[in-house]
């Protein structure tokens, strides 16, 4: 089997995090590129909000999110990844598990690498992890988290 691109999904979270050792590895072992993805949740189909909440609003928001996702991901490729012959960061906004698919096949990505769950995760296995193995195209390597 030849990996020459791996997929890290990660919502930033500590859980997201421990996912990490296995995505340094694999890439240090086949000499792939690594793909970190980050998914600013579509707030916008949430229906009506109080008060003056227009979309601009919505539109701020989600600019605010993918700012600081920039910035955390850059400190993550910093900071434990200069092993890594390239590393490559994608932001999108959508559902999770629908933009991470989606980023599979653009990237072309031979394996994907995930913690089971990710901050909202209160169970052993996340919906968003489900989704992914249950669609994915590629080999998914589900990496448990600790509970807390």
């Amino acid at each position: 089997m030849e990996i020459k691109r791996i997929l890290w999904p990660t919502d930033l979270s500590k859980k997201a995090a421990e996912a990490l050792p296995y995505v340094t590895s694999l890439s240090e072992k086949f000499q792939a590129e690594i793909h970190l993805v980050y998914v600013v949740e579509e707030i916008g189909h949430f229906g009506a909000w109080y008060g003056e909440f227009d979309r601009s609003h919505i539109d701020q928001m989600q600019e605010m999110e993918k700012k600081m996702a920039e910035e955390q991901l850059n400190q993550i490729c910093e900071n434990h990844l200069e092993g890594c012959p390239l590393y490559i960061r994608h932001i999108a906004i959508g559902d999770p598990a629908s933009e991470i698919l989606k980023r599979i096949e653009s990237e072309k990505a031979d394996v994907v690498v995930m913690a089971c769950q990710g901050r909202k995760g209160r169970f052993g296995f996340g919906s968003v992890a489900e989704k992914v193995v249950k669609h994915s195209p590629v080999a998914v390597l589900t990496v448990p988290v600790k509970q807390s």
